[in-house]
């Protein structure tokens, strides 16, 4: 239990933002037998490839060629390496690359590059067992439980197994997950301030050693789009693949969209004073397909930034969607208020 609760802790005092900024995404850990030099180059270059499938979020990218020989050259990329050792004997060796060197062998690869701010993502995950159906919870399956959190890890996905409390009960139980009733799951699911929901259910088919994993998004529309299957162990590792991989489609930047720089004007309302601006300013810098900010004019109600960056209109905007310091500006005087499609024109929230 205070495992857990120094894992929720930690989200609520970082995950300041509907997207949990990813520290640990240029970084690797694995498992060594000893702290030899072949033990360490055979141990660096597998940590490579495995940030390589992190920041591109294809779950294929350590099988590329080229990125096979490139980790030859470990040296070219790697920042430095630190062992841990554990009170149990088990040697860990702590890998960091250099991110800008590791961006630009994703983009040699032609790979999509998603950035560190990604979205935090309830796991609700009910198992039928002997015919009886119990929600996954550190108490009541702590190792399906970690291995969802390592698992995510490896990814570069941010994930939160709910606590299951009675506040959580209040409004899910089993039913609930079972049948994805996605009101009262993302109700439960904001405590957490995560960005995205997603309920499970893992069960075998009768006469059947094989174990079949359904899940979906709240809000999506089929169930069954989503099926996994193996061993406990297997289905829930290859459900967290296919999240990360649906999830990295759906927010990387597309490689051929950036091979040159785009511009485009950031309008921003609500900001008061020159702390806020500059607040703005180094948020904007912050996201991963920008590459330049410069201030432009200044009026008491709209400040405007020149950007460049990379991708789309399309991508900005989506960056820009996980980032809770600013939302699409609504003009409260108009008689239907939406934000405009295309236009960056934001609000200043704050962080």
């Amino acid at each position: 239990m205070p495992r857990l609760l120094i894992v929720i802790a930690s989200i609520f005092l970082t995950f300041t933002a509907a997207a949990v900024e990813v520290t640990d995404l240029y970084q690797d850990v694995l498992k060594v037998s000893d702290k030899s030099r072949d033990a360490r180059l055979n141990a660096s270059r597998e940590a490579l490839l495995n940030v390589l499938v992190k920041v591109s979020g294809d779950p294929n990218a350590d099988q590329n060629p080229i990125a096979q020989q490139r980790s030859k050259d470990i040296s070219e990329y790697m920042l430095k390496f630190e062992y841990d050792e554990k009170a149990d004997g088990q040697l860990n060796l702590v890998v960091k690359f250099e991110a800008n060197k590791i961006n630009a062998l994703v983009k040699e690869l032609n790979l999509p590059l998603w950035g560190t701010r990604r979205p935090l993502v309830a796991i609700w995950l009910a198992i039928e067992d002997n015919w009886r159906r119990e929600l996954v919870t550190q108490e009541s399956y702590p190792q399906l439980e970690q291995l969802i959190y390592s698992t995510a890890a490896r990814r570069g996905l941010p994930v939160v197994v709910p606590l299951l409390d009675l506040e959580d009960r209040a409004l899910v139980g089993i039913p609930e997950v079972w049948g994805n009733f996605s009101s009262p799951v993302e109700q439960a699911s904001s405590r957490y301030s995560a960005e995205r929901s997603i309920t499970a259910r893992l069960y075998k088919q009768p006469d059947s050693e094989i174990w079949l994993l359904d899940w979906r998004f709240t809000n999506d529309d089929l169930f069954e789009a989503n099926r996994v299957t193996g061993d406990k162990q297997q289905a829930i590792a290859l459900m967290i693949d296919s999240l990360a991989a649906g999830l990295a489609n759906e927010y990387a930047v597309d490689p051929n969209s950036t091979t040159q720089l785009a511009h485009a004007v950031f309008k921003l309302k609500g900001t008061d004073n020159f702390v806020d601006i500059e607040l703005a300013k180094r948020q904007l810098q912050s996201l991963s397909v920008v590459t330049q900010v410069t201030i432009v004019s200044r009026t008491p109600e709209v400040v405007s930034f020149a950007l460049n960056h990379t991708g789309s209109m399309h991508d900005l905007q989506k960056a820009l969607e996980l980032d809770r310091a600013f939302k699409p500006f609504v003009d409260p005087r108009a008689f239907y208020p939406v934000a405009a499609q295309n236009d960056l024109e934001y609000q200043w929230v704050g962080l």
